[in-house]
């Protein structure tokens, strides 16, 4: 390894959360370049687009990276140097779903990255991360500064596994791998707030449960729209013809195949769950409303006979005159409505309604 020319490396932040980064892009683009080979490492990060040039052509692996993309000039001049086609250019700075396509000299991958970020109500967000992949040559965009591929820059500085040995496709391959598997680590997350929340719902739910609820309906949809696009993706990418990728990479694809399905299987079991929440939390409060009636209920009923005694007793005619002058009236009328409500309370309690 050249540990001269080595750069500073990216930012250490967990890949599944982020603060925003506006403030640490600014105008100019993050470019970092890395060459190797099985006996050569060499990383630096770039302040001009033209420093990258002098990699083209090299018989090692050269990994481009820009973050922050937002000079047109500086797109205009790599893909003059590259031979980049202008609709890859323009679709590198426009949102887009994921997709693979195929320009013979090179392929066009576009994947989204989603992670979280940091706040109160922590909020889904994706990164569209464009993928250029030639014979020799891999150029990647992110239109934010924190990613997901930290842990593929290590094992290339410390050549751990096959990633130095192997060519620019298989790079491309493991970048996709790790796109993929932070979906895991989203869901990870989402499953937990699935289990927060029907715990809350079920505990003592409340008005302010619902927003939640939307908000894990809307992360659902806003992860399936980023998931369902990538399996075809990776499937058009196993299935090609092109030379680029080589038959022992497309074993490797196979594998980032199947985790996105089990990834799209999760996501429709949290759909269902999100759906069922509504439910949940209806029933919740009409359990909670049915707890409130029947607590009105018996105390009502047990009122009943003590209203009827009470206007029996006050009815001014000559009999309850008669019988109210008497010195335990009072008392007794007191004993018998005591009496009576004891008994009522003892029944509900043996029919087990209380």
């Amino acid at each position: 390894m050249d540990s001269s020319q080595k750069g500073s490396g990216l930012s250490d932040l967990p890949p599944t959360t982020q603060h925003p980064v506006a403030d640490r892009c600014g105008n100019k683009p993050r470019i970092t370049i890395i060459d190797y080979d099985e006996s050569h490492y060499q990383e630096l990060e770039v302040k001009t687009v033209e420093e990258c040039f002098v990699f083209k052509g090299r018989p090692s692996v050269t990994w481009i990276n820009i973050d922050c993309l937002h000079q047109v000039g500086v797109l205009d001049k790599l893909g003059d140097c590259y031979g980049f086609h202008p609709l890859v250019l323009e679709d590198i700075l426009t949102d887009q779903r994921p997709k693979v396509e195929d320009y013979d000299d090179y392929l066009f991958i576009v994947l989204k990255m989603l992670y979280y970020i940091d706040g109160e109500d922590k909020t889904l967000s994706a990164d569209q991360v464009s993928i250029i992949l030639g014979p020799n040559y891999v150029v990647s965009f992110k239109e934010k500064e924190t990613d997901v591929f930290n842990r593929i820059r290590e094992r290339l500085r410390n050549a751990k596994g096959r990633i130095r040995k192997s060519g620019a496709d298989y790079l491309a391959y493991t970048m996709m791998d790790a796109v993929v598997d932070n979906y895991f680590i989203i869901l990870e997350m989402l499953g937990g707030r699935f289990e927060d929340l029907e715990d809350a719902l079920v505990a003592d739910p409340g008005p302010e449960d619902l927003p939640e609820i939307y908000n894990l309906k809307r992360d659902m949809l806003f992860l399936r729209k980023s998931v369902w696009p990538l399996r075809e993706a990776v499937s058009a990418l196993q299935r090609t013809e092109s030379l680029l990728v080589t038959d022992s990479t497309k074993i490797y694809l196979r594998d980032v195949y199947d985790h996105t399905i089990q990834v799209i299987e999760n996501v429709e079991n949290y759909r269902d769950m999100s759906a069922s929440l509504i439910d949940i939390y209806l029933s919740s409060l009409s359990n909670k409303l049915n707890e409130v009636i029947k607590v009105l209920t018996v105390i009502s009923t047990i009122f009943i006979p003590l209203t009827f005694i009470s206007g029996v007793f006050g009815m001014n005619v000559q009999v309850m005159v008669v019988m109210l002058q008497h010195p335990w009236a009072f008392h007794a009328i007191v004993a018998l409505m005591l009496a009576v409500a004891l008994v009522m309370l003892n029944y509900f309690r043996r029919k087990g309604w209380f």
